[in-house]
């Protein structure tokens, strides 16, 4: 007997809708910001809008989803950048280098995206914080940091490097040597 109720998997056309949806709406608010039409975003992922609102009821709970999974995806990369880094600031750079490769797929208020709101988000920002704080005091600990720097400076750098943007190679690189300056710097006293 085939499971009734919310129980079920979504049907397979119906997950793909849903991703070729978040797709859509993460470069659609890259491009043209929040307040980006739904219209727009059904349209760029080739679906009617009763197909968008099936799956995001309203613009707030879309634009909460795609926030919500940005956040998640960088408390993943940073507890990496932790468990990974030999260094603390090689961590740091494991971090922040992270954003950089997924510039275009994140939706975050440093990168134009909407205000933080919700509360389960907001735990998740307090996990990205905590997990770097960590990452800072063992580079206290082992004497490779000496400045005073705190989780949010990590972040607001790493968001002006990795703001979405077309592919550039050079960019890129341009990026990297930026990065690798700031956390050099980092390792000096005052």
């Amino acid at each position: 007997m085939a499971a009734t109720g919310n129980s079920r998997e979504p049907r397979s056309d119906a997950a793909r809708n849903r991703a070729t949806l978040v797709r859509a709406a993460t470069a659609a608010v890259h491009r043209e910001g929040p307040r980006v039409p739904m219209a727009t975003i059904a349209a760029d992922a080739g679906v009617g809008i009763g197909t968008l609102y099936r799956h995001f009821a309203t613009r707030e709970d879309l634009l909460s989803y795609l926030t919500h999974v940005s956040f998640e995806q960088v408390l993943a990369n940073a507890r990496a950048a932790e468990r990974n880094g030999a260094t603390s600031t090689d961590a740091l750079q494991q971090f922040v280098e992270s954003a950089i490769s997924q510039r275009n797929e994140l939706v975050l208020p440093l990168h134009g995206g909407p205000p933080l709101t919700a509360p389960r988000t907001r735990i998740v920002q307090e996990k990205v914080h905590r997990t770097l704080h960590q990452i800072i005091d063992r580079g206290r600990a082992d004497g490779t940091i000496k400045r005073d720097v705190t989780p949010y400076d990590i972040v607001a750098f790493g968001a002006m490097l990795a703001q979405p943007r077309q592919s550039d190679p050079g960019w890129d690189a341009t990026c990297r040597r930026l990065l690798a300056t700031y956390l050099a710097g980092l390792g000096r006293a005052t």
